[in-house]
């Protein structure tokens, strides 16, 4: 376990590294990080976020996964979840799934596509798939661009969770509230649907809810337990919305670009995203 003072330094380290859009070396080059430990400097982070003004609005779920060419700790394999929290100051909803987005500022920018839960209720900390289904209140498109000050994209699970989860902004799309019916087949009817992600005509990425644990609700379930073993971490809410993971590949974007994604076997719009 990291002393205090430590995960406090490291925790300004990358503070300041986002501030100033500047690549750092990974964590870990210098000192052997636990993912406990990175949750230690990840909780450091979002202290100083809030005490300068900021609000934690929910979570993003992400996976260390061998598609975005990062090397691991031999403890973390491909697939590992890790999660993340997320700020008011990097969301935003998408007026009419049409956006502008500037990347200034953002660290070897990437796109991702996701859905996006909105908890109606606190679930129980013992709750299963089922009562979990149950507290959400509706879904929503997310495109999620991850940022990461570690060169080349190298390095460790750790690395990862410390660094933000590798966030940079979260847009959100038009919402669809669900009803009781919808919430409890959700687990089965995620994993057929698809996303595609499409820049200057040509098909550019695309996934399946399946890729995501079999289900984007397992992810959330998944979640959910790991809430349970970080006694220091708030669990689950009622209000607070949960991006769910990447339904394809971090696909390396720049300004001048736009994005157009689709979605089939889910009622949802897709987006339009001009980067600048």
């Amino acid at each position: 376990m990291l002393m205090y003072s430590l995960a406090n330094r490291y925790a300004h380290q990358l503070l300041d590294a986002r501030a100033c859009s500047r690549l750092i070396a990974p964590l870990s080059s210098d000192t052997k990080l636990s993912l406990q430990d990175a949750y230690d400097i990840a909780h450091s982070i979002s202290t100083a976020r809030v005490a300068q003004g900021e609000t934690i609005v929910g979570r993003r779920i992400g996976f260390i996964d061998r598609k975005i060419g990062a090397e691991y700790d031999e403890g973390a394999a491909s697939g590992t979840l890790i999660w993340a929290p997320l700020f008011d100051a990097t969301v935003r909803t998408v007026d009419r799934n049409y956006g502008i987005q500037s990347l200034a500022g953002a660290l070897q920018p990437r796109l991702e596509a996701s859905l996006v839960f909105r908890l109606g209720s606190t679930p129980a900390a013992d709750a299963g798939l089922d009562a979990l289904a149950d507290c959400i209140e509706s879904i929503a498109h997310g495109l999620e661009i991850v940022i990461c000050p570690y060169p080349d994209w190298q390095f460790s699970a750790a690395d990862a969770i410390a660094a933000f989860g590798l966030h940079g902004a979260l847009l959100i799309g038009e919402s669809r509230r669900l009803s009781p019916a919808s919430r409890r087949n959700l687990a089965l009817t995620l994993p057929n649907a698809s996303v595609s992600l499409s820049c200057g005509g040509l098909l550019r990425g695309a996934g399946y809810g399946s890729d995501v644990m079999g289900s984007p609700v397992h992810a959330l379930l998944h979640l959910h337990r790991q809430l349970q073993t970080q006694p220091q971490c708030t669990p689950l809410q009622a209000g607070e919305i949960v991006a769910t993971g990447a339904w394809a590949a971090a696909i390396p974007i720049e300004a001048g670009q736009t994005w157009i994604t689709a979605f089939s076997a889910v009622d949802l719009p897709g987006m339009s995203i001009s980067f600048v």
